[in-house]
């Protein structure tokens, strides 16, 4: 069995991608990210117990419930889509995983540029959005960091050569690892990857 499928089984949810759901030019369509790729982030150690990740354009939610069962970090999916919102609220219904107190896994209906949870110190990518949304959303998290310095770090998973060439220019990011992915697949694409920054403020 294909370990998506293990993994769906075992959290008792579903996530799959399903063909109706559509982009637009600010938003991407949605795709989850493999459960293999998600395996090699909880295995990274940059996300721990106290972690609160946030995971904007989260669709049904598969990465909230993969690290909070795996981890037991609370997560926060931002999402803009109101269809595929409800999905990942019927599957916190269904969702058999860890569910101790505090640590919790939940959801918003909102645009990303808006929502910032209290105490977020991970955020997730995987091209949720166009590059000026995404520009707007850092813009945010830097101003959440200045107000209260903290450890904080940004995972860009497949990151877009628009994304990759934007962060690497970002003097309020240091560009601290490439969590290599290439593997998992059949295919050698060298986009196979998640970067990993973090948050030093303003210069």
């Amino acid at each position: 069995m294909h370990r998506n499928s293990i993994w769906e089984r075992r959290l008792n949810i579903v996530t799959a991608a399903a063909y109706h759901e559509k982009e637009d030019a600010n938003h991407s369509r949605y795709e989850p990210t493999d459960y293999g790729v998600l395996e090699r982030l909880a295995e990274s150690g940059y996300i721990g117990r106290e972690s609160v990740l946030v995971d904007y354009g989260c669709g049904k939610g598969r990465v909230g419930f993969f690290l909070n069962h795996v981890l037991g970090c609370k997560t926060v999916g931002v999402e803009y889509s109101e269809p595929l919102f409800g999905d990942a609220l019927e599957n916190l219904k269904s969702y058999a995983g860890r569910k101790s107190p505090g640590q919790s896994v939940s959801f918003v209906c909102e645009n990303a540029e808006n929502y910032l949870p209290e105490g977020a110190d991970r955020f997730y990518f995987f091209n949720p959005f166009s590059l000026k949304i995404l520009n707007t959303v850092i813009n945010r998290i830097m101003d959440e960091y200045c107000a209260a310095p903290r450890e904080m770090y940004l995972f860009f998973y497949y990151a877009l050569d628009s994304y990759r060439t934007h962060l690497m220019a970002e003097t309020a990011l240091e560009f601290v690892a490439e969590i290599d992915c290439r593997d998992l697949f059949q295919r050698d694409d060298p986009r196979e990857s998640i970067l990993v920054f973090r948050v030093t403020g303003w210069a």
